[in-house]
């Protein structure tokens, strides 16, 4: 399962630099079925959520690449429904395909997606996973059913026709990803 975790600050408690002004402990989203059950564990640990501590933010994150969110701006609330909708949480896949989203695109496409497409966000996103730009152009050469004789395929730049096909594609860390919205 993924490992997506946040500290939750509030403004109230930063700016009056009380013992609540670095945040929360670490909430592991994926262990929370929703976002009461992560109101309880903050008042718990003394948040007072309808006074002082009624404006949350996200002060710290792991687990997802944070450098298209503004998290000081970003309720805490929003993210995690957002993450639960879209069950990067529970999905193993889907964790992984937007950890590759997100080294493309922004989490607010992202999250655009979910709204309009709830779970089946990723559904004309693929990725080839340890694919370069030649792999991926064997692949699609393959898949639009050329027969193209073994002797002949070194006269082919599949790494250039690749790229050629890369309007959809992007490469990332891991491989190839081609996003179709």
């Amino acid at each position: 399962m993924s490992n997506v975790s946040i500290v939750i600050g509030s403004w109230g408690s930063y700016n009056a630099c009380n013992n609540r002004a670095l945040g929360s402990k670490w909430l592991d989203l994926g262990d929370y079925d929703s976002w009461e059950e992560i109101e309880e564990e903050l008042i718990k640990e003394g948040f007072d959520l309808n006074g002082l501590d009624e404006e949350l933010f996200i002060q710290d994150l792991d687990g997802i690449d944070d450098s298209s969110l503004n998290c000081d701006y970003m309720h805490p609330k929003r993210f995690f429904e957002t993450l639960k909708e879209s069950e990067v949480l529970n999905d193993d896949y889907k964790y992984e395909v937007l950890e590759a989203f997100l080294e493309c695109r922004s989490y607010s496409e992202f999250e655009d997606l979910v709204d309009s497409r709830g779970s089946g966000w990723n559904d004309d996103i693929y990725m080839y996973v340890g694919y370069d730009w030649d792999d991926f152009g064997r692949e699609r050469f393959d898949a639009y059913g050329y027969n193209l004789p073994d002797n002949l395929e070194y006269y082919i730049d599949f790494e250039e026709y690749g790229k050629q096909l890369s309007y959809y594609a992007q490469e990332y860390s891991k491989g190839i990803i081609e996003i179709c919205i």
